[in-house]
């Protein structure tokens, strides 16, 4: 099928990712297919009849899928195809995302339940991992509770120390806790849970190094499952152990290495939300543009109105940049090491700016097709609808902004020499995903400066009025800082973090631009959305009932209007239209 479009979106029709070594590649062509093989009323259907999705799990047990893609070469059993490769991860995520966040979810609860222990010293866990993900299984991750949420210092779930018979047996603890909204705790074969251990005189130990992680099995008689928490496919489950053995070979982290455990695995996990919201939109784009171009209403087709051309230029735009930015934080992740963390920036945008994104994107389409988003056989229906799950997932948006912020001085004014980061989709296995090491001291790790990659592209006319706004914030920084009061408020300091957001944003996009020889016709129409975004946030920051005058001058100030290209938004555009039927997925 000859291919009319850009190709910059991802199309199962012409999907061949050469980058990617043989084995890759045919497992996800043969992901494709199974879904394409699906037809879209059985994915439809399953997904309004909350159905677990049995069958995808069996596709995935066949063919090994999460076993080749999940697990690291050192248990990889002399398979070559195996290991963990965040490139192809990404990849594959973003194909899951497009037929549905059921089947990511699947996987990305899955990668959660590993990571505490790819991370352990435990070799019987990881060897027990692995022959389970080698036997189809798939894993889930204890963590959270129904009165602590993530907060980790105050779980609920208590390691009794055993009695003498117990020990006897080979039994350290008996387990017994709650734990709320655990993905996968229906059927997973390991379930790392986090609990701490009990005091002598029969309560709960306070110190931190009473904290431990272990693997429990869902199908243990003294693992009750209680329920589904909600109503999907996916089953986001309560569960309740009572009086569960602990051996030794279940146990994977003590301690300050329990808290760093559950910390990293975010880190790595987050980072696939973003793969599943591009997935998502591009779906509801296709159907949405298909839609569109062949609606007639009031004797014109529907995107014929300028409004509407708009929606889609400014959607597509800000899908290319989610893909650029998403990508190019690949690479980062990829190269990280001790001496380089700066991905623990780029990691937490991902997580809240690209998804974030995603939901704009479904805003400016459902605008356009309004009624026929709802229609229950259409897949926009089930994006549109789950599409807002992902900012709220590992950390919500305000979280992980949060995060940002420790790195805003040291990457706005305080810059280090790296060497350059390469496109990083060689086939190798990022062992550091579980070697990260401490999880403290954001504040002081360092970054490129990130003013070359603006001034390289300062001929495309958005960059170079965006960079305006860039040098603006920086100089807000240095004259008008957030002071005592304001850091404490979090409701101004979120929308500062938003306003540096967008600088980050621009810089990774434009390093992936540069890579990959992105148009300049589509830079500069991210750009032009850019600046109106940065617009909204100062505006935003000027009515802050805590903003100084100071700070409120210099947010009007440093408003500016898009370069304006007819010409340019037209060529946009055509790309844009060239997508309609270029692919619907078969009844």
């Amino acid at each position: 099928m000859t291919d009319r479009t850009d190709g910059l979106l991802f199309d199962p029709n012409t999907y061949d990712p050469q980058q990617f070594d043989a084995e890759t590649r045919r497992l996800l062509r043969a992901t494709i297919d199974w879904f394409e093989g699906q037809g879209k009323k059985r994915i439809l259907d399953d997904d309004l009849t909350a159905q677990w999705p049995a069958d995808f799990v069996e596709f995935v047990k066949r063919e090994k899928l999460f076993a080749t893609f999940l697990t690291p070469s050192e248990f990889a059993d002399g398979n070559p195809n195996k290991r963990w490769d965040a490139a192809r991860n990404a990849a594959l995520a973003e194909i899951f995302g497009f037929y549905g966040l059921t089947y990511w979810y699947t996987e990305q609860v899955t990668i959660l339940g590993l990571g505490p222990i790819w991370q352990s010293e435990n070799k019987d866990a990881k060897l027990k991992a692995a022959d389970d993900l080698e036997a189809g299984e798939v894993m889930a991750f204890g963590l959270s509770e129904r009165e602590h949420g993530a907060d980790v210092y105050n779980t609920d779930m208590v390691l009794t120390p055993a009695s003498e018979e117990d020990r006897a047996n080979g039994i350290l603890y008996r387990a017994t806790g709650e734990k709320y909204y655990i993905g996968n705790g229906n059927v997973a074969s390991m379930v790392s849970v986090f609990a701490r251990r009990a005091s002598a005189e029969g309560g709960v130990e306070e110190r931190d190094d009473a904290y431990v992680f272990f693997a429990a099995d869902s199908q243990h008689e003294n693992y009750h499952l209680v329920g589904n928490v909600v109503h999907m496919q996916i089953y986001v489950s309560t569960f309740r152990l009572e009086n569960y053995p602990v051996r030794a070979e279940d146990i994977l982290h003590t301690g300050v290495e329990a808290f760093a455990a559950a910390l990293n695995t975010v880190n790595v996990g987050k980072f696939n939300l973003c793969s599943a919201s591009i997935g998502m939109a591009e779906h509801a784009f296709y159907e949405a543009i298909t839609h569109a171009q062949n609606r007639i209403l009031y004797g014109n087709p529907v995107t014929d109105f300028s409004h509407v051309r708009a929606n889609f230029v400014d959607s597509y735009a800000r899908m290319i940049a989610m893909k650029a930015f998403s990508r190019r934080a690949v690479d980062y992740f990829r190269s990280a090491s001790l001496e380089d963390r700066r991905y623990l920036l780029f990691n937490p945008m991902t997580k809240a700016k690209v998804t974030m994104e995603g939901e704009t994107v479904m805003r400016l389409l459902h605008d356009v097709v309004a009624a026929k988003g709802y229609e229950k056989n259409t897949m926009f229906r089930e994006v549109a609808q789950l599409m807002g799950c992902l900012p709220r997932l590992e950390g919500t948006v305000h979280v992980n902004v949060g995060l940002v912020l420790k790195f805003m001085p040291n990457y706005m004014l305080n810059p280090l020499e790296y060497p350059a980061i390469p496109i990083r989709d060689d086939p190798s296995d990022d062992v550091f995903f579980w070697k990260q090491g401490p999880t403290r001291g954001a504040g002081q790790i360092r970054f490129a400066d990130w003013t070359p990659v603006y001034t390289e592209h300062a001929r495309i006319p958005n960059v170079a009025r965006f960079f305006e706004q860039a040098l603006a914030f920086k100089e807000l920084l240095l004259t008008a800082a957030p002071d005592a009061d304001q850091q404490k408020d979090l409701d101004f300091l979120l929308n500062v973090g938003h306003l540096f957001s967008l600088i980050v944003y621009g810089q990774l996009i434009l390093e992936q631009a540069a890579l990959t020889g992105l148009d300049d016709d589509i830079v500069d129409q991210i750009f032009a959305f850019q600046i109106n975004d940065f617009n909204t946030y100062a505006v935003a920051l000027q009515g802050k009932p805590t903003s100084t005058q100071a700070q409120q001058d210099w947010a009007l100030g440093a408003i500016r209007k898009p370069v304006a290209d007819a010409a340019r938004f037209n060529r946009v555009w055509e790309r844009v239209k060239a997508y309609d039927g270029a692919y619907e997925m078969a009844p």
